[in-house]
Order: structure tokens, then sequence, then C-alpha cells
């Protein structure tokens, strides 16, 4: 039987976090694949043994082989594993969990991700009323992450964030109390005058904000919606620039905290 990508990413990771218990301890590739179709016999109850007295009895099939050397060298990327298990083990197959990675798998890194259901999953841990617009443009964006389609991994998070502003600026216009104060902000077609005037606005009552808000919002709100606007247009309009990999996964890190900051603001406001 195959599986998915996602699902023999997850074994893995779930072998690395210790959560798993395997035949052979995950040291070297091959034994990790044992330890991935042990797991996938155990979980399905198949009519393979399912106590492996006989280690290796569980078979991949090649499709899975092949989705568990990708899904391994996408985490060796991702710099959760390394290759090398010790001094003495120094080249492949042997590999090792990096101090980065360690932290990951135990979930000290709370916006840690590694597809799309993880990510979703953080997302609405933070921001559990989060629209399902937003969500659906992230969850394109992770997909296109994950497909390495990094400029439109871009562009759909940029969308992710200029909607999330503009929804929070509807639910302050729909207020009598507060609209009046933001009224200029309307006024404006492009979003980054938009948020120019929603921070001129904002800035004499920062200091009556509750504290949860008032905490890094420079940083969590302007900042890094200005980060994310500047690749988003850089990645939509035909510049040729194509930022890293590794700067797209941060990106959408940074979207969690910005969103959430938002609709802090949104439901003080609302």
């Amino acid at each position: 039987m195959d599986h998915s990508y996602e699902e023999i990413r997850s074994v893995i990771l779930d072998i690395l976090a210790g959560r798993e218990n395997v035949s052979y301890s995950p040291t070297q590739f091959a034994h990790l694949k044992i330890g991935v179709a042990e797991v996938f016999a155990r979980r399905e109850n198949t009519s393979q043994q399912t106590n492996f007295s006989s280690r290796g009895d569980a078979q991949l099939s090649y499709n899975d082989k092949e989705l568990c050397r990708e899904a391994f060298w996408d985490l060796f990327r991702q710099g959760v594993v390394m290759i090398g298990a010790d001094d003495a083990n120094q080249k492949f197959p042997f590999f090792g969990v990096t101090s980065q990675g360690k932290r990951l798998l135990e979930g000290s890194d709370p916006y840690f991700f590694f597809d799309v259901d993880t990510y979703e999953k953080r997302i609405r841990d933070e921001i559990p009323d989060i629209d399902d617009t937003t969500l659906l443009y992230l969850k394109e964006a992770m997909q296109a992450f994950r497909a390495g389609c990094i400029l439109s991994c871009t562009v759909m998070l940029g969308v992710a964030t200029e909607h999330s502003f503009l929804l929070m600026m509807e639910s302050i216009d729909n207020n009598p109390t507060h609209a009046t104060k933001f009224t200029n902000v309307g006024k404006q077609r492009m979003i980054l005058r938009k948020v120019n005037e929603f921070k001129s606005a904002l800035e004499p009552d920062v200091k009556s904000l509750p504290y949860a808000i008032r905490e890094d919002l420079d940083v969590h709100f302007a900042s890094i919606l200005s980060v994310i606007r500047t690749y988003r247009n850089n990645s939509g309009h035909p510049s040729g620039k194509i930022i890293s990999r590794e700067q797209a996964y941060v990106l959408l890190q940074l979207f969690i905290p910005y969103c959430k900051k938002i609709y802090q603001l949104r439901d003080h406001f609302k």
C-alpha cells in the first residue's frame, strides 16, 4: 500500500522524536526506512508481523521508498537532520538530529511546521478565529512552498497579509465608536498608504492599548507587514528576483505573530 509524502514525513518525525518504538535506532538511513515500514504496518494492522521479532520484516513499496528518501533530504535541507551519526560514522548513510531539530521535535519552537496540516494547526492554535479566506491563501502559500514554487508562495503570502489587514479595517469601519478616528485609512487606494495612515491614527493612543496589544506592536505589525509586502511586490512583478527557500520559510513563520497581532487589534476595535 502506497502512502502520501505527508504521511511518510509525519512517521519519520515521530521516529526521530522517539514517539514510535522501532527495531533499529534511527542513525542510518536504511534503518530509518525499516522503522517507517514497521510503523505503517503496526498502525494499519496489516498481515505482516507487528512485533517484528525478525528485524526488517516490514517492507515499504517502491513509491514509499522514494518518498522516504525525498522527505529525508527535505529535513536535511531544513536543518532538522545532519549527515554523520558521530565522529566514528561521519558520512551518509549515517545521520543524526541537529540541536535545532531536537528543539523543533520537542515542540519548543511554537512556529515550527513541516507540511500544510501542521502549518494550519500552528495558525489555528494562535488565531482560532482566523478568516477562512485568509487561511485559504496561506495554505496555498504553504503548498507552493512544499512544491518549490517560491514565487507563488511569496505572492500568496502577501495576499493573505493584506487581506488580514483589510479585514481588521472592515471591523473598525463597522464600529461607530472608532470608525471616525480611522476615516482617512479608507480614503487611501494603495495598501501601503492605508497602513501608514492607520499607524498615524493609532499612534496617539498606543500607550492606552492593553499591554498584550502594545507589546512588540511595531515589530509584529508594521515591520513584518512591510517585509512580507516587499518580497510579495518583488515576486509579483517581472523583476526576476526570487528569494531563497529559507527566506520563504521565515516569511511563513513571521506571518503567524503578525496575524495574531492583527486579530488582537481587530478584537480591540470592533
